[in-house]
């Protein structure tokens, strides 16, 4: 009999919601990483970074349209964490969803070692995040940081300030497309702990694993706390208008 006192008795829809859209991110985004290599004269293009930029955008605008309804479609722990941080998720909610993304991250890479498990080479990594070379750790912390915090501050502010869920996932998928054209080259533009989860325990590739849990994390915070700050002010200034002199 299910245990009317964990949360996940109250949010199934959220739960599952937020399962099979996190697995769904990370199952296409990886899968984009991996075949682009394998496309004859893709790799080297210019174009190779826009189409995994467009996988990953483009999935997560459709995850929003699709799953926004039950869960906000957050897919992503960094996301979780600023949304707690700015008071727009309630605290019994937040175990469950990073619980169910982070689960979602390890389901996806075991079904990119399914699918891709005989290629060689790169492949063998299933889309894992990865430092370019000459990007150290601190600075890759830094980079993760900063582009999860805007990801996050855009989306928590579209939440609250866009009503239509159809501009709500051009604005989520947008930012996101543009911030891995921008970070992708330096970091791979994890943003997300499941994300890198994933495709890390399948492949056994963990090399500077911490830097997409640190940064993201700390840029979802921030990003939650100066929304908090920027929401409080503007509700002050609606209760309290100043009188026309």
């Amino acid at each position: 009999m299910a245990n009317p006192r964990c949360p996940c008795f109250y949010c199934k829809k959220e739960c599952i919601s937020e399962l099979g859209g996190t697995f769904t991110l990370v199952l296409i985004g990886a899968a984009s990483v991996i075949v682009v290599p394998l496309l004859p004269n893709f790799a080297k293009a210019d174009y190779a970074l826009v189409f995994v930029a467009f996988a990953f955008g483009g999935t997560a605008a459709l995850l929003i349209l699709a799953l926004g309804r039950y869960s906000g479609s957050f897919v992503n722990p960094a996301i979780t964490v600023a949304a707690a941080s700015a008071g727009l998720l309630k605290r019994k909610m937040i175990a469950p969803y990073l619980f169910f993304q982070m689960l979602g991250g390890m389901l996806a890479g075991a079904a990119l070692k399914f699918f891709f498990g005989g290629l060689g080479g790169n492949a063998s990594l299933f889309g894992a995040t990865k430092l370019s070379r000459g990007v150290g750790p601190i600075a890759g912390t830094v980079f993760e940081a900063w582009g999860t915090f805007v990801l996050a501050f855009s989306a928590l502010i579209t939440i609250r300030k866009v009503k239509n869920r159809a501009n709500q996932a051009l604005a989520v998928g947008t930012t996101l497309f543009i911030l891995i054209l921008l970070i992708g080259p330096l970091t791979g533009a994890g943003f997300n702990p499941a994300r890198s989860l994933g495709p890390s325990l399948a492949s056994g590739y963990n090399r500077d694993l911490y830097v997409y849990f640190i940064g993201p994390t700390v840029g979802g915070l921030s990003a939650g706390l100066l929304c908090r700050i920027v929401l409080r002010d503007g509700a002050g200034k609606r209760s309290n208008p100043k009188r026309r002199s």
